[in-house]
């Protein structure tokens, strides 16, 4: 299975030639080449998330905005329609009070996070698994490790299909070997697929911004291949993120 990270950049209609409505077409050409069967996109505001519902046809694309009235940004899950079939989903966020929308731990920015957790069935080889995406907090390190800490302890208290592999993605904001980022030690089972991918944030090719920020966790299966969609076309990025692909195998 072919799974994809993937930072698409807020679009308010900033970044110049690197602007969303110049991306576009170079996005869609790259997803059609390299047809990952699950996108995990992050930064996807409103009307972003209305084209890639018309334009991805061959896939359905779930999630929910992460303010009180559910608009602004939200963590989005593309999934195949012919292979995946959606057993159940939900969005929570990433506070003391995960069922309150808009909802943020103190140490944050003012910026809510959510989670979108999919149980799916891959109907090709007659597997279930767990797909948690997310994006944390760009200001604070203690809500990065607090909810880096919840999302992993909702994963252990799981009672539906509670042994179902286990796949994480997102924009965490740190570095692996940040001291938010060592809350996953204390949970046993979980390997970073994306340990030695290198630069995942460039800032459009600015090179003295670059961060190793975007992450896989797996647990229950295993990556066969990690690699970075490094296209562009002039000047114009794919994104300020390098989207990161997996290959995932399934016992």
């Amino acid at each position: 299975m072919k799974l994809v990270t993937f930072n698409i950049r807020c679009d308010y209609g900033q970044d110049g030639e690197n602007c969303f409505v110049h991306r576009k077409d170079l996005i869609l050409k790259t997803i059609a080449r390299e047809a990952p069967d699950v996108l995990c996109f992050q930064e996807v505001v409103p009307h972003v998330a209305a084209w890639l519902k018309e334009a991805l046809t061959d896939y359905y694309v779930i999630g929910c905005g992460r303010s009180e009235t559910l608009r602004d940004e939200q963590v989005a899950i593309a999934y195949r329609r012919e292979r995946m079939n959606l057993i159940s989903m939900e969005t929570f966020w990433l506070s003391e009070t995960p069922e309150v929308p808009g909802s943020r731990y103190p140490d944050q920015s003012i910026c809510p996070r959510t989670c979108t957790e999919a149980l799916f069935e891959d109907l090709k080889h007659n597997t279930v698994f767990r797909l948690v995406n997310t994006h944390l907090d760009h200001v604070g390190v203690q809500s990065r490790a607090l909810s880096f800490r919840q999302i992993l302890e909702k994963l252990e208290r799981e009672t539906f299909f509670p042994q179902a592999p286990v796949i994480i993605t997102g924009d965490f904001n740190a570095p692996p070997e940040s001291e938010e980022m060592q809350v996953i030690l204390d949970y046993p089972g979980y390997c970073n697929a994306t340990e030695n991918i290198g630069i995942t944030f460039h800032d459009f090719g600015k090179e003295e911004n670059a961060e190793f920020i975007d992450h896989v966790f797996l647990k229950g299966c295993t990556c066969t291949r990690a690699v970075r969609w490094m296209d562009r076309e002039g000047n114009v990025w794919l994104s300020d993120h390098y989207p990161v692909e997996v290959s995932i195998t399934f016992p």
